[in-house]
């Protein structure tokens, strides 16, 4: 037997020590998940790649989107717990599965955080000079900014990041509407000029433009009121991010057209204000970059703090575990593993972002099991299990995309499971005379 982990006590007058999301800051942060840098530059990717037809990419993902943002939604609304997709698969599956899957998704945010940073690192250090030295240490202080932000507990991030995901809808806002005058009907065909095979293999490069919406999970106990607002956020972060993609995607295409660069946001503001306003974009990447940290850092740092609570991590992790608290412990693990990766990345003299290449697969893995989790505790002939139906396919296929990027996940579980099996080995502890 294991002795069973009592939650640490409320701090009394901690007003930080009550859940305190509410619609519009949960909305924020999942809308900081799923947006990324890559919608600075993944628009003239897929539009090289497929030509105007890059267009349907863009709206399939979208509308794929839904079931698998409400399949978590409605797993987050009945069961709201810190651990997120952990605790589902453990209600599901069992430790084993729970455990595994626990620590392939934490650690995978350490090692995909300076990627993240990196990408904002490269857009500052084009604007300032400095080459490579000038993106890490770019990184290294966004790392550590959004760790600051955390450490103050979810009502202070979460009020930030409803700042920055009101700045970033305005600024991609304006770059679509001022280019929309400057569109041409000309950049519309031929439509598919590459073939329409290459719908698919632009998809395959805007999956990750996509990913983030299994972290509402992980903050769900954080609502005030998880049944009612989980969907609520969901569906408002649904909506913002749908428009700002399209957008986004349409006005590169048929305003920019073939002479879409690297940058093609930069480009759109351009054509609307001048030369002067590429420098906007480097500010978009910061806030992009800080606003998906901040959303990953948060979840991840409370999924730590539920598997010390529940056994999957040694009980040092579990500090902070309840709702309302602030997993600091477990923060301060996320914030150094992602350091010492960033610190791995400037000695050996990798390209930063390509960190991001070891935890794709990580979250191929989560949507996995987090979709076939649902199909067994969402009830059976709801929407919400038709749409969890949906989503499981849909995980399949990403993760038939990434399958040659697993191998970091196999090794963290190969781990896991050998931890496991120690830990049951051990002798249990006396209990009292």
């Amino acid at each position: 037997m294991t002795r069973a982990l009592t939650p640490d006590p409320l701090p009394a007058g901690d007003p930080l020590a009550t859940p305190s999301l509410g619609v519009a800051q949960g909305a924020a942060l999942t809308l900081g998940a799923v947006l990324g840098t890559g919608v600075i530059s993944l628009p003239a990717l897929a539009l090289h790649e497929a030509g105007p037809a890059s267009l349907v990419a863009w709206l399939t993902l979208v509308l794929l989107s839904v079931p698998l943002a409400t399949t978590f939604a409605a797993l987050g609304a009945r069961h709201p717990d810190g651990g997120g997709v952990s605790t589902y698969a453990r209600r599901a599956f069992g430790a084993g599965v729970a455990t595994v899957i626990g620590w392939c998704f934490y650690v995978a945010i350490m090692l995909g955080a300076p990627a993240a940073a990196g990408f904002a690192g490269a857009y500052v250090a084009d604007g300032l000079g400095g080459g490579r030295p000038t993106q890490l240490v770019t990184a290294g202080l966004l790392i550590g900014t959004v760790a600051v932000m955390n450490w103050f507990g979810i009502r202070v991030s979460g009020r930030v990041q409803l700042a920055i995901a009101g700045t970033l809808a305005a600024l991609l806002l304006v770059a679509t509407l001022v280019a929309l005058p400057h569109a041409s009907r000309a950049n519309l065909t031929p439509f598919a000029p590459h073939g329409w095979a290459s719908i698919g293999t632009a998809a395959a490069l805007l999956i990750w433009a996509f990913a983030g919406w299994e972290v509402v999970t992980s903050l769900s106990a954080e609502y005030r009121e998880p049944a009612r607002d989980i969907g609520r956020a969901t569906v408002v972060a649904l909506v913002v991010m749908g428009v700002m993609y399209l957008g986004v995607a349409f006005a590169t295409v048929a305003a920019l057209g073939d002479h879409a660069g690297k940058a093609p946001l930069s480009d759109l503001l351009v054509l609307g204000f001048g030369e002067p306003a590429r420098g906007v974009t480097t500010a978009v990447a910061v806030l992009l970059s800080i606003g998906a940290m901040n959303a990953y850092f948060a979840g991840s740092a409370r999924l730590g703090a539920a598997l010390g609570r529940d056994g999957s991590l040694p009980a040092w992790f579990a500090h902070g575990a309840t709702a309302g608290q602030v997993p600091r412990r477990s923060l301060a693990v996320v914030t150094a593993g992602a350091l010492l990766t960033l610190l791995g990345v400037a000695v050996t003299g990798v390209a930063i972002e390509r960190t991001m290449l070891l935890v794709t697969g990580a979250f191929a893995i989560v949507y996995v099991v987090g979709t076939a989790a649902a199909l067994r505790l969402l009830p059976r002939g709801t929407w919400a299990h038709r749409g969890a139906v949906v989503a499981f396919a849909s995980s399949l296929v990403l993760l038939g995309l990434t399958a040659r990027y697993l191998l970091p996940q196999l090794v963290v579980a190969v781990v896991a499971v050998i931890w496991l099996a120690r830990r049951a080995a051990a002798p249990a502890a006396p209990g009292p005379a």
